[in-house]
């Protein structure tokens, strides 16, 4: 059985709702699965998972949430290589450059992404959510 972390920060329960339906995804296929707050995990954390999905949604000027999201992704990129990783989240505006940049840093990590990113404009329509579902079952 894989263990599989999801990851997130969520102010107005967006992303904790794409969260939900990747671990429901992760779930279906018989993993193992975590639900951890961004302030919760650390780069001490992803050698304890098979696979890690990120859930952030897009703030001020299309980027990670900078206060807790931002420092534990940076605190934990250098710890991604060769690791099978997903991202997701929400947006209100713009045309998902954050996601774009994102996936770059991912890339630039060697992370092995799973999926391009999963975005939500604003609450996550029945679409988003059972792409959020194959997001899960693809890191399970």
């Amino acid at each position: 059985m894989s263990k599989v972390a999801v990851v997130f920060w969520s102010a107005t329960g967006n992303t904790e709702t794409m969260a939900n339906a990747v671990a429901d995804g992760a779930k279906a296929k018989g993993a193992e699965v975590s639900l951890i707050n961004a302030s919760d995990f650390s780069a001490a954390n992803v050698g304890e998972y098979d696979a890690i999905a990120f859930g952030c949604p897009a703030m001020g000027a299309e980027v990670l949430e900078e206060t807790e999201f931002d420092p534990m992704f940076t605190s934990v990129e250098t710890s991604l290589g060769g690791k099978k990783i997903g991202i997701f989240g929400s947006y209100g505006w713009g045309d998902g450059q954050w996601m774009r940049d994102w996936k770059d840093r991912c890339d630039s990590a060697g992370a092995a992404l799973v999926n391009d990113g999963v975005m939500a404009n604003n609450s996550p329509d029945d679409a988003a959510l059972e792409e959020c579902k194959a997001l899960g079952a693809a890191l399970a």
